[in-house]
């Protein structure tokens, strides 16, 4: 597997290759089919504009995000782009059967050849009932504590490498390497890269002890994204994939052409956030619904420390503040999640960030 995969090329005058990470945010007003046209559009621009991969991340019984299903979204986007790398961000594994992702990611291989990455995670990427309901059980530690064993079975099915004697060495995903070895076979042995996703230092440790890349959810858990990044380097031990570690984190990014517009779409964005974490979610609202909102001193407190962690205001500000967290994580790579009410306001902000840094337009 090659690192070139993995590492992307630095763009204009970006510290780190800049990547996009999409929820595919359903606002108040818009529908699910609206949503996914923006995130076509998305992709097709960053494409345009040298951003090194898109990633889709699953959830699940949210009223806003509308990503429950990342492979077939990553198929339709495979369909409307050529270059960029397209990839989970990630597949919660738990959740899951190994040899299902193994075929799914196949498949989306086979359909965009060389442009595929695996992220994956080990949380349910939603609340506990609903996890129940995708896993046909309720004992949902049992998913997290297995992610190590479920991530090496997902491997054997990746690579077609069951040992004899195995209950699964005549089991192949399919498409995959068992059609390279097939009379007459032709097809590619070439595989996703696989990536673990992380909020905490648990997949930190297991990335580095695999030598694999390692995706750090800054966007959430921003409190522990240097030590994360610190255990992960700490731990890393060299592998065919990697000969050291490479990681990138996902920051919230909002650019906007006034910076008063920012604050208020980051407003929105907290009352989204209130929303979410009082077992509340629905439709993304607008900057108006949340200016008509009556906030407790308890909300405004948790939105006031939710928007320090969210990269804001005009492009220059924008830029600025990304410049200084690349320089306090040296993160090697900067995905961005630019979450807002309006499809048209979410592709400004990439557009303004690709300004920014000077990203050229490609063909």
């Amino acid at each position: 597997m090659a690192a070139d995969e993995i590492r992307g090329a630095v763009q204009g005058t970006a510290p780190v290759p800049l990547s996009v990470l999409d929820l595919v945010t359903v606002g108040v007003g818009s529908t699910a089919t609206d949503a996914l046209r923006t995130s076509v559009e998305l992709a097709r621009f960053t494409e345009s504009r040298g951003f090194h991969r898109y990633w889709v991340a699953e959830h699940h019984s949210m009223p806003g995000v509308a990503s429950s299903s990342p492979a077939v979204i990553l198929a339709h986007l495979a369909a409307h782009t050529s270059r960029i790398r397209l990839g989970s961000g990630g597949v919660m594994l738990p959740n899951h059967a190994p040899l299902v992702i193994a075929e799914q990611f196949g498949t989306l291989e086979a359909l965009a050849p060389g442009r595929i990455d695996l992220g994956l995670g080990r949380a349910p990427g939603t609340d506990g009932a609903t996890a129940a309901a995708l896993r046909r059980s309720d004992r949902l530690n049992e998913g997290a504590d297995d992610f190590p064993q479920q991530l090496a079975e997902l491997t054997r099915f990746l690579d077609d490498d069951f040992p004899d004697g195995h209950p699964y060495r005549r089991i192949h995903a399919v498409p995959g390497p068992v059609q390279a070895t097939a009379p007459g076979g032709v097809q590619s042995p070439h595989r996703p890269p696989v990536w673990l996703l992380g909020s905490s230092g648990f997949s930190a440790r297991l990335a580095g002890a695999l030598g694999l890349p390692f995706a750090f959810a800054h966007h959430f858990s921003a409190h522990n994204t240097v030590p994360a990044l610190d255990l992960y380097r700490e731990s890393f031990q060299p592998s065919e994939v990697l000969d050291a570690p490479y990681a990138l984190i996902g920051v919230s990014v909002l650019a906007t052409d006034d910076e008063k517009e920012a604050r208020r779409q980051v407003r929105a964005t907290g009352l989204n956030m209130v929303r979410l974490r009082t077992g509340r979610p629905g439709l993304f609202p607008s900057p108006e619904e949340a200016e008509a909102h009556q906030f407790s001193a308890m909300e405004d407190e948790f939105i006031e420390s939710w928007g320090a962690n969210i990269v804001h205001g005009t492009a220059d500000e924008v830029r600025s503040g990304l410049d200084e967290l690349h320089k306090r994580t040296g993160a090697d790579e900067l995905m961005l999640t630019s979450h807002a009410h309006s499809g048209a306001l979410r592709l400004r902000s990439y557009e303004l960030v690709a300004d920014a840094y000077g990203l050229r337009a490609t063909a």
